[in-house]
């Protein structure tokens, strides 16, 4: 009996994952929501890649390795963001998935998409990168874990 309670207890929190764009005076942002920092993080790439494609048309075909630096949480976002902006530009990539670690101060992550085909992708978006207008990076009181800022787009 005591077995059951401390595995009811122990469960994950009941936090799904997810992103969202908000608007900001006449700008777009993006917003990741998790059960994690990482999670957060990934979801917020998600919601980037978002503004060039419906992530539903993208397929994982290639893996892309992706790492940034910065002192803090605010600033890490931002180069992130910024970081999968440079990536989706340079490779003509759109990206679907996305998998994190954060050490640190630091981020190595890996990114599956594959590159934009106009005739299932439809007329590309490009995000251009992330900037601090809205930029915050935080745990609210119920666990869940926010990470959201300003497009370039």
């Amino acid at each position: 009996m005591a077995l059951a309670l401390v595995a009811r207890d122990a469960r994950p929190p009941l936090v799904r994952p997810r992103w969202e764009h908000f608007t900001h005076g006449t700008e777009i942002g993006v917003r990741g929501i998790g059960p994690t920092r990482e999670c957060a993080f990934e979801q917020a790439a998600i919601a980037l890649a978002a503004i060039a494609v419906d992530p539903a048309a993208v397929r994982p075909r290639r893996v892309v390795v992706i790492g940034c630096a910065e002192p803090e949480d605010r600033m890490l976002l931002v180069s992130w963001l910024g970081a999968v902006a440079f990536e989706m530009a340079v490779r003509r990539m759109v990206f679907v998935r996305f998998a994190l670690r954060i050490d640190g101060c630091a981020i190595a992550a890996r990114a599956w998409g594959e590159e934009v085909d106009s005739l299932r992708h439809g007329p590309a978006g490009r995000p251009r990168g992330a900037v601090f207008d809205a930029a915050c990076v935080g745990q609210g009181a119920d666990g869940t874990w926010r990470a959201q800022c300003v497009v370039d787009a």
